[in-house]
């Protein structure tokens, strides 16, 4: 099947800066997608993220960010995450994820990959318009270590 490439996206009523920076700062961050981050993103620099799934945690390094547009990530293993933040023309900031992943045999990593972010996008939005998170990546969270103490 070879490499597939995905977009997600969220109309989030925010500046690009806004968004942006929730992506940059741990204590924002935190706030929806990650348990915790070890430091800001900084260009070239690295972070460790711990996810809110128990004892799941990444080192991921900002290839590049260009405030408010573009954050280029690298995780770990070498999947790249490029976030980008756009104006839309009826107010508020499109943010989107897009990502490429070696599909043979793996549709399902493709399709959880694809949910995986459309609720952090989901949740950023909650969390930047309302200045709350919803917890909906909490709630995956939950699920996911819960299917793996039953497995």
């Amino acid at each position: 099947m070879g490499t597939t490439t995905a977009t997600v996206s969220q109309l989030i009523r925010c500046s690009p800066k806004e968004a942006f920076d929730a992506f940059v700062d741990p204590a924002k961050i935190s706030r929806f997608w990650l348990g915790s981050a070890s430091a800001p993103l900084v260009a070239q620099g690295s972070a460790t993220w711990r996810f809110m799934v128990p004892g799941v945690e990444d080192t991921v390094t900002a290839d590049e960010l260009q405030s408010p547009r573009l954050i280029a990530l690298t995780w770990s293993d070498g999947t790249k995450l490029r976030l980008t933040f756009v104006d839309h023309a009826g107010g508020g900031t499109r943010v989107s994820a897009e990502f490429s992943l070696s599909t043979r045999g793996r549709i399902d990593e493709l399709v959880n990959t694809v949910e995986g972010y459309s609720i952090v996008l989901c949740d950023l939005k909650t969390f930047l318009e309302s200045g709350q998170s919803a917890g909906l990546v909490r709630a995956k969270a939950e699920l996911i270590a819960g299917g793996r103490a039953s497995s």
